[in-house]
């Protein structure tokens, strides 16, 4: 038995500022305020502390990457993000050739099996060239419902999100399939019209992957995906809150307008994240890393992000404003919501005890994950 006391603990929408938790194993077993059931505590002299942190969509960190077929590499990047808070995380594959996919989601749904990470997001092949970003245009594929057949029986049901471009032919077809398998179809990298967009969610899309990127802008005569997405119950919106991908007034924009409760924020993060200035690659495409940026070689379009969770937490307090309860909601316990991962994203009994401990400036200090406490060192 641990308990950690002494804590600011953030549960659900309550901030208990002299809170406790008692773990069991790998599970929390109660949570309370003021004093401890026990006099053998861990004191976290008036830290917060958070449910661990759930980042659906993560290319890689740590200078290694989940689209290389590579489980040594996929591991790395995994332990990455775990030293930065993120105790659960979906390996988002970028587009590649058909063999090559369906290699890396055999690949990751191993690692999946045995707990490194939660599940895969397939991030293409079926995207919109007008709006791909640092995807080859050369390897979009038309949406094909026995490639994506293959796909999922590939994945042994660890594969968890699966974005789509609405507009394309026999799109929606897909995304009824993905929804019909209990997969998340998510609407990404699109240039679909606000009409498109709806279809896509009536069709069954429940997220909007990286919100504002890889989409059409807002105009006021075609409010294109943004509007759609954020206007629609339905549907969760992700965010890139970077300060590259969005601006912060953009960030407590989409905060105030859908809620934290449907907001998921992400770091679409590539392998340079942690890693430095450089050259890197990401899905055979040429990428350079400047000032922390990821941008293509060719033609500047960004490229991912060198973003971490604990990051994205705090500039979403600090810079957009947003409250740490709404911080921590849209960093954990949405995200585990949106792919309906039951067991993580908040601090409550019966939750797997993942936690993190954050200092007063929302750093981390201490990661635990399953009831261990892991290294946190950053490299």
């Amino acid at each position: 038995m641990t308990v950690l006391s002494g804590a600011r603990v953030v549960s659900g929408d309550e901030v208990f500022d002299h809170g406790w938790v008692r773990v069991e194993g790998d599970r929390i077993a109660e949570v309370g305020s003021g004093p401890a059931p026990t006099s053998d505590v861990t004191d976290l002299g008036g830290a917060w502390l958070v449910p661990g942190f759930v980042d659906i969509h993560v290319h890689g960190g740590g200078g290694a990457s989940f689209c290389d077929g590579d489980p040594g590499q996929a591991r790395r990047a995994a332990e990455f993000h775990l030293a930065h808070g993120s105790t659960t995380v979906i390996a988002s594959l970028v587009t590649a050739p058909a063999g090559s996919l369906l290699d890396s989601v055999r690949m990751l749904a191993r690692l999946a099996e045995t707990g490194v990470i939660a599940g895969t997001h397939l991030e293409g092949p079926y995207l919109a060239a007008a709006r791909c970003g640092a995807h080859d245009p050369a390897l979009l594929r038309v949406p094909d419902l026995d490639e994506l057949a293959g796909l999922l029986d590939a994945g042994r049901g660890t594969v968890r999100q699966v974005t789509v471009a609405p507009e394309l032919p026999g799109a929606l077809d897909v995304i009824k399939l993905i929804a019909d398998a209990g997969v998340v179809a998510a609407v990404g990298h699109t240039d679909a019209t606000y009409a498109q967009a709806r279809a896509g969610f009536d069709a069954g899309a429940t997220l909007a992957t990286h919100l504002y990127n890889g989409m059409r802008p807002v105009h006021h005569r075609e409010p294109g995906v943004v509007t759609a997405a954020l206007a629609d119950e339905r549907v969760a919106v992700e965010l890139i809150n970077d300060g590259v991908h969005l601006h912060p007034a953009i960030v407590r924009d989409a905060f105030a307008r859908a809620g934290a409760g449907r907001v998921a924020l992400v770091t679409d993060a590539m392998t340079a994240a942690g890693a430095g200035d450089g050259e890197y690659e990401l899905g055979g495409r040429h990428v350079v890393v400047t000032a922390g940026v990821a941008r293509l070689a060719d033609g500047g379009a960004i490229a991912g992000s060198t973003l971490t969770m604990d990051v994205a937490v705090r500039r979403a307090v600090r810079e957009a404003g947003v409250s740490m309860v709404d911080a921590v909601r849209a960093a954990a316990t949405t995200p585990a919501w949106v792919l309906r991962l039951d067991r993580v994203g908040a601090i409550a009994a019966g939750q797997q005890a993942d936690l993190v401990v954050l200092d007063d400036d929302l750093a981390v200090r201490r990661v635990m994950r399953r009831g261990r406490w892991v290294s946190t060192s950053r490299t």
